[in-house]
C-alpha cells in the first residue's frame, strides 16, 4: 500500500503522486513549485502555513487510496 508520510518532501510527493495536487490546493498549499517545496517536508510546509497536519495527511492518503 502506498502512503504519504509527514516527513516526505512536498516536491517528492507531487512528483510521485501528481493526482494529489488538488488536495494541497484545497489546504492553501499552492506554491508547489516554489523553492521551499523542494526542501520542506509535508509537515513543515503545513505548519508554516498554519494548516492542520493531521487533517492534511488524512485527506492526502484518502485521495491516494481512492484514485
Amino acid at each position: 500500500m502506498m502512503e504519504v508520510t509527514r516527513d516526505m518532501g512536498i516536491q517528492d510527493v507531487v512528483d510521485k503522486f501528481p493526482q494529489l495536487v488538488p488536495v494541497f490546493f484545497k489546504y492553501g498549499l499552492s506554491c508547489l513549485g516554489c523553492a521551499a517545496a523542494r526542501f520542506e517536508s509535508v509537515e513543515q510546509g503545513a505548519m508554516a502555513h498554519g494548516i492542520d497536519v493531521d487533517a492534511l495527511m488524512k485527506d492526502l492518503n484518502f485521495a491516494l487510496q481512492t484514485k
